[in-house]
C-alpha cells in the first residue's frame, strides 16, 4: 500500500476515530485468537497458574502502545494510585517484578532516611525456612544474616512464638511471605516487632485479596510487596509493587527503584523541586545538577507503561479473579475430604479470609505411595505441579557456605521438602478441571491401598 494511498484513507478522519477502529478490531481478534475452548480429560492440560485475560486487557494494551509512552507515565500513575486504594495503603509503588519488590522493600530498610532506625550490615532478620528464595536473598546481599524458624502445618507459614523465641539484641527485622495466599499471624507479629523495635516486611507476592481480622495481608507491618508475574493473582507479564503508609519509606523504596538518585522527577519531567540547579548534597559543588545526585546505591527497577496499562485493566477482574480461586480451592478440599488418611490437607490460619495461590498436599508418611511417584503421575496425566518453591531453604545448594542461622530444629520443613507438593486452583480453572484432578488423584490412591 503506497503512501498515497494511506493519506488518502485517512483523509477527514481524527486519530480518535482510527484508535476507536484498532479497539473494535483488537475485540474481534480476541474472541478469535484468544476464546474459550472445550476441555478434554486427558488431553487438555491442567496447569497450576497461568494469565487469564479478556479482550479489555489487550485493548487497554494497544492503548498504550499506541501512545508509545514506552517508560513509566500515565497508566502507571493511575495503577499505582488504584492498586494503593485496593490494599488501603497511601502508597504503591510499581517494581519489574516481585523480586525487585522484595529487593527494594528491604534496601529501603538500610536507608539514612530512616536515621538511627536504618538497618546496618551485619543485623538479624529472622524468616521462615520454607519458602522462596528472593524473600530472603536481599537480606543477605546487604550483609545481614537470616535467621530461619520452622513453619506451621497445616497453615505452612511462620509462627509468632518461634519468631519471638529467636529474637536476641542484634535481630533489626523480620520478613516472611504469606505462603500460597494463606496469611500467616501478621497482627501477632506485629506486635512482637512493635515491642521489640523491629521492623516487618510482609511478603504478599502470592496473597493479593487475602485479608486477616478484615485487613488487607500487607498493611500490619512497615512494608509490604506483590508480584504480578502471569502466576499471580494478576499479570502485567512481568511486574511487582512494593506499599506502604510510611512516607520516609516511600521516598526511600522510590530512590532505591529509580537509580538511587535524589531527584524525585517523574520521566519526561525536569525541576519538579524548583531548585534543580540550587543543590550541595555531598562531596559535590554546590548547583550540581539534581537529576545526577544519587543519595542511595540503587538500581533501574521500573516497569513500562504498556505494562501498568494491563495492570489497570487486571485490577477490575481482581474480586472476581479472587473468588473463583477460593471457589477451586474449596472444590478441591471437600472433594478430598475422603482421603485424609493419606494426605495433610491445607488449613486457612484463623481469623484469615486467603486469596489461595495453590492447593497443598502433604503426603502422609503411612500413605503407600511417595510425593514424587503421585507428582510423577500427574504431570503424565497432563496435571501441573509445584513443589513448596525451595523447600527448607537452609539444604538449597546456593545457601552452602553462606552466613546463616537456625533458631531450634526445622522438622516442619523437611516434611515440607520430602513430602508437599500443590496443585491449581487458579481462575482459568472450572469444575471440568477440578473434577478430573479429583479423579485422577483418586484412582491412583484407590490402585495404591490395593497393592
Amino acid at each position: 500500500m503506497t503512501s498515497s494511498t494511506l493519506v488518502s484513507r485517512a483523509a477527514g478522519r481524527s486519530p480518535e476515530d482510527v484508535r476507536a477502529d484498532i479497539m473494535r478490531l483488537v475485540e474481534e481478534y480476541c474472541q478469535l485468537a484468544h476464546g474459550a475452548r472445550p476441555f478434554v480429560a486427558g488431553q487438555s492440560s491442567v496447569p497450576v497458574s497461568g494469565r487469564v485475560f479478556d479482550s479489555s486487557d489487550v485493548q487497554s494494551l494497544v492503548d498504550s502502545a499506541l501512545e508509545f509512552w514506552l517508560t513509566s507515565g500515565r497508566f502507571n500513575d493511575q495503577f499505582q494510585v488504584e492498586l494503593a486504594k485496593r490494599i488501603g495503603v497511601r502508597y504503591a509503588l510499581t517494581v519489574n517484578s516481585g523480586s525487585s519488590a522484595n529487593l527494594v522493600a528491604f534496601a529501603a530498610l538500610t536507608s539514612p532516611l530512616l536515621r538511627e532506625r536504618k538497618i546496618e550490615a551485619g543485623a538479624e532478620v529472622i524468616t521462615a525456612a520454607a519458602g522462596f528464595p528472593t524473600t530472603v536473598n536481599p537480606s543477605m546481599m546487604w550483609g545481614m544474616t537470616p535467621v530461619f524458624v520452622d513453619v506451621n502445618i497445616p497453615t505452612y507459614n511462620i509462627t509468632p512464638d518461634l519468631v519471638e523465641e529467636a529474637i536476641t539484641p542484634k535481630t533489626r527485622a523480620i520478613m516472611a511471605a504469606h505462603t500460597l495466599g494463606n496469611p500467616f499471624d501478621a497482627r501477632k507479629i506485629a506486635e512482637i516487632a512493635k515491642r521489640h523495635n523491629l521492623f516487618l516486611i510482609e511478603d504478599c507476592c502470592d496473597a493479593l485479596g487475602a485479608t486477616l481480622h478484615d485487613k488487607h495481608v500487607g498493611t500490619f507491618g512497615d512494608v509490604g510487596t506483590l508480584s504480578f508475574y502471569p502466576a499471580h493473582h494478576i499479570t502485567m507479564g512481568e511486574g511487582g509493587a512494593v506499599f506502604t503508609g510510611d512516607p520516609t519509606l516511600r521516598r526511600a523504596v522510590e530512590t532505591f527503584r529509580d537509580w538511587g538518585r535524589d531527584c524525585y522527577c517523574d520521566p519526561g519531567k525536569d525541576n519538579t523541586c524548583k531548585r534543580r540547579f540550587d543543590w550541595q548534597l555531598g562531596d559535590l559543588p554546590y548547583g550540581y545538577d539534581h537529576k545526577y545526585i544519587y543519595s542511595h546505591m540503587g538500581y533501574n527497577l521500573k516497569i513500562t507503561d504498556m505494562q501498568a496499562a494491563v495492570g489497570v485493566s487486571q485490577l477490575d477482574h481482581l474480586d472476581d479473579f479472587i473468588a473463583a480461586r477460593r471457589r477451586n480451592f474449596s472444590w478441591l478440599r471437600e472433594g478430598m475430604r475422603d482421603l485424609e488418611d493419606l494426605f495433610v490437607l491445607p488449613e486457612a490460619t484463623p481469623h484469615a479470609d486467603p486469596s489461595w495461590f495453590g492447593f497443598l498436599l502433604l503426603v502422609r508418611e503411612e500413605a503407600p505411595f511417595t510425593r514424587d511417584v503421585l507428582v510423577r503421575h500427574l504431570n503424565e496425566r497432563k496435571i501441573g505441579t509445584r513443589l513448596l518453591f525451595g523447600g527448607n531453604l537452609t539444604r538449597q545448594p546456593y545457601m552452602k557456605s553462606r552466613n546463616y542461622r537456625v533458631h531450634g530444629t526445622l522438622p516442619n520443613s523437611d516434611r515440607i521438602t520430602h513430602q508437599a507438593f500443590w496443585i491449581g486452583v487458579y481462575p482459568g480453572l472450572g469444575r471440568e478441571e477440578i473434577d478430573y484432578v479429583l479423579d485422577v488423584i483418586h484412582d491412583f490412591c484407590r490402585i495404591a491401598k490395593a497393592g
